[in-house]
């Protein structure tokens, strides 16, 4: 999962600095995330994990870090396993 997000990080981000030298739990924004960037991250993910974003999760916090949106879309797995 975790070379996933960084692989979709590394596409639609537009980070200038490389994927690979951004650690788990560095701050992506801080990084050069922006908040368009997130939304193209968000609907890569939701199609590379065939999953929904609920709007509850649609928050800063969510893409904090590589480690936040991983956590972010196990639960968002989690959830759609035990419905």
């Amino acid at each position: 999962m975790n070379d996933t997000i960084r692989e979709i990080l590394g596409k639609v981000g537009g980070l200038p600095v490389a994927v690979s030298e951004i650690a788990d739990d560095a701050d992506l924004y801080a990084a050069g995330l922006s908040s368009f960037a997130s939304v193209q991250v968000m609907l890569a993910l939701e199609e590379a994990f065939d999953i929904e974003f609920p709007d509850s999760l649609l928050n800063r916090k969510s893409f904090a870090s590589i480690e936040a949106i991983e956590k972010t879309v196990k639960h968002i797995l989690d959830s759609k396993e035990a419905a």
